[in-house]
């Protein structure tokens, strides 16, 4: 099961999967996570180590970040009206997991 936690300081969003998704592995993983009718997902971008999935929610711009390393995945906001929805988005998202 996948967990989801606000991090309300650090203004981001710390996603846990129950298993943790594979380098390669993310591009599919984050396209599926992301995919609900309030997300409109913009891009991907892969890196050697670290791999980001660009959305907007409530037409506000999101990262969705994976790093390799650190084994993390986080969404953090992209502006300071995007950083003003990250609660709403934390529900937003929990919600469509229990569906």
């Amino acid at each position: 099961m996948t967990k989801i936690t606000y991090l309300e300081e650090q203004d981001v969003l710390l996603i846990r999967p129950s298993i943790l998704p594979d380098s390669d592995d993310f591009q599919l993983w984050g396209e599926v996570f992301l995919t609900m009718d309030k997300l409109k997902i913009i891009e991907f971008n892969q890196g050697a180590d670290r791999h980001q999935w660009r959305f907007e929610f409530d037409q506000q711009p999101f990262a969705m970040n994976y790093e390799y390393y650190s084994e993390s995945i986080w969404i953090s906001p992209e502006g300071i009206d995007a950083s003003t929805l990250m609660s709403f988005l934390h529900t937003t998202l929990c919600l469509n997991l229990q569906q």
